[in-house]
This record gives structure tokens, sequence and C-alpha cells, in this order.
């Protein structure tokens, strides 16, 4: 069982993938709202995987990507979002991201990250 964290603006998102999560009986370690909140919170819970937005207030995705990779060169991190350009996908891969899901996602390829990712 691994201990995800949640970081999307999104309330209905953060729920979304929550449900997710607790179906495949992974602990939801902690859900942040913006960049700076996920930077945080991945230092207090060290999660084992990491769910993460892009366009979010106060600090985007890539940016708390490159702080938490900074200081956990381990850290697990997905990022989940409806900005698909190349250009940012390549952006989160150099930053560290491990795996990118494009909005609206089946519940399948959440599944499938995670269990490819937690093992």
């Amino acid at each position: 069982m691994g201990k995800i964290l949640i970081v999307d603006d999104s309330q209905f998102m953060r729920m979304t993938l929550s449900n997710i999560i607790r179906k495949l009986n992974h602990e939801v370690a902690a859900e942040a709202k913006t960049g700076k909140e996920a930077v945080q919170l991945y230092r207090f819970h060290r999660p084992d995987l990491v769910f993460m937005d892009i366009t979010m207030p106060d600090m985007n995705g890539i940016e708390a990507i490159k702080m938490i990779k900074n200081e956990y060169p381990d850290a697990q991190i997905i990022i989940c979002s409806a900005m698909a350009q190349q250009k940012i996908v390549m952006d989160a891969i150099e930053a560290g991201a491990k795996d990118f899901i494009v909005k609206p996602f089946e519940e399948m390829r959440i599944v499938d990250t995670i269990e490819r990712h937690t093992m």
C-alpha cells in the first residue's frame, strides 16, 4: 500500500483521484491546491507517489516538481493535466516527472500508473 499526494487546484479532480486511490487500498497522504502546498506537504509526508497538476495558483506544477526533485531526487511525480502540448510535456519530464496523464482520463489509466510506480 502506497502513500499518495494529490496536487490540483480543482476540488473535483482531487476528489476523483482520491476515490480511485482509496478503491485500490492506497492511502491519500494529503491533498494540495497549490504548488507551494505541494512542496510543504511532500516534505512532511514523504509520499510514495504524487499526482501533480501543472496550472495552479502561486506556483505551477513544473516549478513544484523542480523544488521537490532538488530535495528528494527519488520522488515519483506524475503530471495529471489538461495541458498536453508537447513543450509542456517535455518541460515536465525534464523537471523530473515520471509520467504524464492527460485530463480527462480513464480511471484505468490512473490504476495502471499507480501500479507501475508503487511496486
